[in-house]
């Protein structure tokens, strides 16, 4: 399940982001924490064995080897590499957050659209809105592992009501190669226009506008699939995978803490924690994770979405619209601002300070100058009229 929480940082209080640090699911610790394991036992087994059972000669080699690993570890360019492949990966994220594909528009068509509350009118509805959540489902099963756990068969599917054991014949009969995510779009098609022969369609502007909108929905469909088909390039993610992990490689051997008695550069203290070394295998890390949990999130990581549970709102929400919600109208009243041309909706004690004066433009304050007195509009008058020579004078110029 996506881990939220925005109503946490709707205001902006004394430490109020803090709190988010001490959640674990979802949180950078909980994808971390092994690696982050591993890195602290090879530094702390390297420095054991550094201090403890290499020879004086030895221990002068590991040194000089010690040194030259962190002159040139630095030269890794880890952050500009990696915050570009961050940014190009949440961008895609959320693009393909954006292009979800969501019935709501074409509910609220065929609802208003295909007339006919007889029984006919009712089915032409209802197996229209399942051609369309039935399209949703085959191209959520082909690109989300959670989905296609819930149905990896057409079985599955048929059972679930998306597809009759006849649509299922016909789906299978159809020999091509290639996703056939498309076909109850062309039942859609088909059956649209079917309902405007019969008439339950009135208007050739309605099936006109109920295909623009179906298309807008197969875009999304397939926009959804051209992103699991066509990732980020492989060899963009190994350079920034091997660019960190060869990084802190070389930060196991070049920050650890040598002899200050030597008189290395930079080396006048011997502490056993390299605590802002942990800090930035903490940070750079934590960062590639982010990328590696945000680059498809049709998994089943904490942060995915969460896509069952689009297929079953969808599927709820859009039944109800074309059938129980059909020509259902509450009955009109006359609204309480009636008579009341000045309308205001009452505030509570806590919403209180939220009522304020209307904005009319800044310079309202410059009018509340000049209604103080005698004075100020003096000061006003004067100014303006040792203006004015100035400005006849360079309109005559020009």
């Amino acid at each position: 399940m996506t881990v939220t929480y925005s109503s946490k940082v709707a205001n902006a209080t004394f430490f109020g982001f803090h709190r988010l640090l001490l959640k674990w699911r979802g949180s950078i610790y909980k994808l971390l924490y092994r690696e982050f394991i591993v890195f602290a036992v090879l530094y702390t087994a390297i420095s054991f064995m550094y201090r403890l059972l290499l020879t004086g000669a030895q221990k002068r080699y590991f040194e000089k080897l010690s040194i030259y690993c962190d002159r040139y570890a630095e030269q890794i360019p880890v952050t500009f590499v990696l915050g570009f492949y961050v940014t190009l990966v949440v961008n895609r994220w959320w693009n393909q957050f954006v292009n979800l594909p969501w019935p709501d528009r074409l509910m609220f068509l065929i609802s208003s659209s295909v007339h006919g509350s007889d029984e006919h009118g009712r089915l032409l509805r209802r197996t229209l809105m399942r051609y369309v959540n039935l399209t949703s489902l085959l191209i959520f099963r082909s690109v989300s592992t959670a989905v296609y756990k819930r149905f990896p068969t057409m079985d599955h599917v048929v059972e679930a009501g998306f597809m009759t054991a006849d649509e299922r014949k016909l789906f299978e009969h159809l020999r091509s190669p290639h996703l056939k995510y498309w076909v109850p779009f062309i039942w859609f098609g088909n059956l649209a226009a079917k309902a405007r022969k019969e008439g339950r369609i009135r208007d050739s502007v309605d099936l006109q506008s109920l295909m623009t909108e179906m298309n807008r929905f197969r875009s999304w469909c397939s926009l959804l699939f051209g992103y699991d088909w066509v990732g980020i390039p492989l060899v963009y993610t190994q350079v920034v995978t091997l660019a960190v992990y060869t990084f802190f490689f070389a930060c196991l051997i070049g920050r650890q803490f040598l002899d200050p008695t030597k008189g290395y550069s930079g080396h006048d203290l011997d502490l056993y924690i390299p605590i802002f070394t942990l800090l930035q295998f903490f940070f750079y890390a934590g960062w590639l994770k982010v990328a590696e949990q945000l680059i498809n999130p049709f998994g089943e990581d904490d942060d995915d979405f969460e896509t069952n549970w689009c297929i079953d709102r969808n599927l709820q929400v859009s039944l109800l619209a074309v059938d129980e919600m059909h020509m259902s109208l509450p009955k009109m009243k006359k609204d309480i601002y009636w008579d009341d041309s000045a309308a205001r909706p009452p505030y509570t004690l806590a919403a209180a300070d939220y009522c304020i004066p209307s904005f009319l433009g800044s310079t309202v304050e410059m009018g509340c100058l000049l209604s103080l007195g005698p004075p100020v509009q003096d000061l006003f008058q004067t100014k303006t009229v040792g203006v004015r020579p100035a400005w006849r004078g360079l309109a005559m110029g020009l």
